[in-house]
């Protein structure tokens, strides 16, 4: 944080743990927003948002009872009225069995990895020149999207004397090219607007919108496919919040083995918030600060993520994974890679020259959970499938329906190829972002087209 916002912040906190005293243990965290929003529809930008703004929120637990709150209201009274109001709503809720304490002291292993003042300084201005690019790309085509920068600062502070602040930024493009009926997406994120390229990444969404014209229809089944990142980071989230979260391996609802082969030996998946190319703070919601944890290696199943609460129950050290509410949904992993375990991986073109016959799958959407234990989803495709046959690119497809594990789609021996084009692209579930590459799978079950 800059001193004078860091100041502000640590005074605020302070604030608020001197009328809690010794009637509870609390953590505070202050969090000093500033996001702009510039959306555009009909390859016009149709509006621009932008919002600053300080949240102080309370986390306290008064003799083994919880409770939390907020406020963005910060005189005297209105803390005052935070910390009652919390105090008030802790006595009339049962004990937390659960409750592992706060975070000691403990000093960050990193920060500010994720932060580049120049973004920080991004107005509306310089965020339309990049909706400019990703519009002009796709010359005749109709586009629709966003592109979002956010600066969070933070300080978390709690009664057993832990403090740990960081910044982050955040530059977001996200958006698709339409041609009639048949639409392309592409999207970047990045802690540096520096390094969005609207143009790139519009002339991929349009790349894709023409191609997906005239589709054809495919009967179900299961094919080899290749999915392009934005689908594998969307399936990274349902192992984030049904796999390696603790609490779902503690009360029997993972997948999850550790110690187990239960991937490819080609592929490996880990955690690691002090990589430049993820974003986010430097510690959890306990004030943990984060380190890398490596989840599978090499298709071994090695670890699952903790909080304080999961930590405390199995016996180990929380891997600062905790999140706002994190005492009934567990653990999250919110810097998620899934990548080749070894080498620098394969170039997408030559994952779909390896197919004979299968699909090339660019996007997902309208999932649901039918099995957590086995992790079968059901969804929709989008944006975008094309039939491959010979190792080339052939027709567009109408969107499908698929059933499947994606536990099972990397199996040993499942995974074919894993691709070179590790990116940033959206979760399903949590709003989070992973990094994932394309990967070619040996099937994955489509039960249902266009016909029903």
């Amino acid at each position: 944080m800059t001193s004078d916002t860091q100041a502000d912040a640590a005074t605020l906190a302070d604030r608020v743990l001197d009328r809690i005293g010794s009637r509870a243990e609390a953590a505070v965290t202050v969090s000093t927003v500033h996001d702009g929003l510039t959306r555009f529809a009909n390859s016009f930008i149709h509006q621009n948002v932008g919002d600053e703004h300080v949240l102080v929120s309370l986390e306290l637990v008064s003799d083994g009872r919880p409770a939390a709150a907020s406020t963005s209201i910060l005189d005297d009274d209105s803390l005052t009225r935070l910390v009652d109001g919390a105090l008030a709503t802790a006595s009339l809720r049962p004990v937390d069995p659960s409750w592992a304490g706060l975070c000691p002291p403990t000093a960050p292993h990193f920060n500010q990895v994720h932060y580049d003042p120049a973004t920080a300084a991004i107005g509306p201005a310089q965020r339309a020149e990049v909706v400019q690019g990703f519009v002009e790309a796709g010359a005749g085509l109709e586009a629709a999207g966003y592109c979002q920068t956010t600066t969070v600062e933070s300080l978390l502070v709690n009664s057993l004397g832990q403090r740990v602040s960081d910044r982050t930024t955040m530059a977001v493009i996200d958006g698709i090219h339409r041609q009639g009926r048949a639409d392309g997406c592409a999207s970047a994120a990045t802690s540096r607007f520096a390094d969005l390229d609207g143009h790139r990444v519009g002339t991929e969404a349009a790349r894709r919108a023409r191609a997906a014209a005239e589709p054809i229809e495919l009967a179900a089944g299961r094919y080899e496919v290749v999915l392009d990142p934005r689908c594998v980071a969307y399936m990274m989230d349902f192992f984030t919040v049904y796999g390696f979260n603790a609490r779902a391996v503690q009360e029997g609802r993972s997948f999850v083995s550790v110690g187990e082969m239960q991937m490819d030996p080609s592929v490996s998946i880990w955690d690691d918030a002090g990589d430049p190319r993820h974003l986010g703070p430097s510690y959890d919601s306990d004030g943990t600060p984060k380190a890398r944890l490596d989840l599978v290696s090499s298709g071994l199943t090695v670890g699952v993520t903790h909080d304080r609460r999961t930590a405390a129950k199995s016996g180990v050290t929380s891997t600062a994974h905790a999140v706002p509410g994190g005492a009934g949904m567990g653990a999250l992993a919110s810097n998620l890679f899934l990548g080749p375990a070894s080498g620098p991986g394969v170039p997408h073109t030559e994952l779909v020259a390896g197919v004979q016959r299968g699909l090339l799958v660019s996007d997902f959407w309208y999932t649901r959970v039918l099995d957590p234990k086995t992790l079968v989803v059901t969804g929709l495709t989008r944006n975008g499938v094309f039939v491959i046959e010979d190792g080339a690119l052939g027709p567009a497809v109408s969107n499908l329906r698929f059933t499947q594990s994606p536990v099972a789609a990397l199996a040993p021996g499942h995974v074919l190829g894993v691709g070179d084009d590790g990116t940033l692209a959206p979760g399903g579930l949590h709003f989070a972002w992973n990094h994932a590459p394309s990967l070619r799978l040996e099937q994955w079950a489509f039960t249902g087209n266009a016909s029903g």
